[in-house]
């Protein structure tokens, strides 16, 4: 346990807090402190800014102090070594970084946060790799499966502008995907709305599914397959993965919406994961005030397979 939780906390907010609710502070800042015991803590009037009770949506001011009482927690797992293998190789996939954020280039088969019998993830091996930085929070999320651009923000103040970028759909987001079959010319844009059904872990077309937009765009024909780029307009849960197998053209390795045939085929070529990869990231810098894009190379697993099909 953090020997810190161990005894009274005073906590002076600074300009880079302004605006931010107490309980979604508190969440941010104490690592490994249940949502439900911060919410206790705040309700009991445990916490004390500038020596009041607060409640939970109260908005943090510049200059408030924050009282955080002694906390009594279960001895958590170590956190991921350094020395791990996957943890060690984020160092080698990072595309960029500097004070405000993180640009990485995510393996596929990692998931980008630990949970449901994982021990860890992208952003649990990032604090481990750079233990000096107090605020390292996921700006967004890919698949598990799926490789490339992956943003994380440094400073509270930065990951609210990408957000805002992310809402304003001002970040744009460029990916690879090798498909089945020959992708026609006329689909360039697919709208069907999404709906996931949470029991089955799986996305659907349906009529009363979310709104959902992603565009399409010819990279290269190949003798029984295509690679296209996918640019998402909207963030829904597998979008492209289930976009491009409703028009019957699903993505290479994909085992919940793909082709049994299509995958053995595939596997024959050394493809073993999802052809998905977050190949570019435009975005406005937050820190530098300018524009920037960030490209993730394709793995090599990826190029191979590339080099094995014939094209057309």
């Amino acid at each position: 346990m953090n020997e810190l939780y161990k005894q009274v906390q005073l906590l002076d907010i600074d300009q880079e807090y302004q605006g931010q609710r107490i309980d979604n502070y508190l969440i941010a800042r104490l690592k490994g402190v249940p949502k439900s015991l911060v919410y206790r803590i705040v309700r009991k009037g445990e916490v004390r800014v500038n020596k009041k009770r607060v409640k939970p949506e109260y908005k943090l001011q510049s200059g408030d102090q924050v009282r955080v009482p002694p906390l009594r927690l279960a001895e958590p797992d170590a956190p991921p070594s350094v020395k791990l293998n996957k943890v060690a190789a984020l160092e080698s996939q990072i595309l960029h970084e500097d004070e405000w954020l993180i640009v990485l280039n995510k393996p596929s088969g990692l998931a980008v946060h630990g949970g449901s019998g994982l021990s860890f993830g992208v952003i649990e091996g990032l604090r481990a790799l750079r233990p000096q930085c107090r605020f390292l929070e996921l700006v967004h999320r890919i698949d598990r499966d799926t490789s490339g651009c992956l943003l994380i923000a440094k400073k509270r103040s930065a990951l609210r502008h990408l957000h805002e970028q992310l809402r304003t759909k001002t970040m744009r987001k460029r990916y690879q995907a090798l498909v089945q079959g020959a992708w026609p010319k006329s689909i360039r844009v697919v709208r069907e709305p999404l709906l996931k059904k949470a029991e089955q872990s799986i996305v659907q077309v349906h009529p009363e599914g979310k709104a959902s937009e992603t565009r399409f765009k010819i990279l290269q024909r190949y003798q029984g397959c295509t690679l296209v780029e996918a640019s998402p307009v909207t963030g829904r849960t597998h979008q492209i993965r289930v976009h491009s197998a409703c028009h019957g053209h699903p993505i290479a390795g994909d085992d919940k919406y793909g082709d049994e045939v299509f995958a053995k085929t595939m596997k024959q070529q050394g493809l073993h994961r999802l052809f998905l990869h977050a190949a570019e990231l435009d975005f406005y810098h937050p820190g530098l005030e300018k524009d920037m894009s960030v490209t993730a190379p394709l793995s090599p697993e990826l190029i191979n397979v590339l080099d094995q099909l014939q094209r057309t």
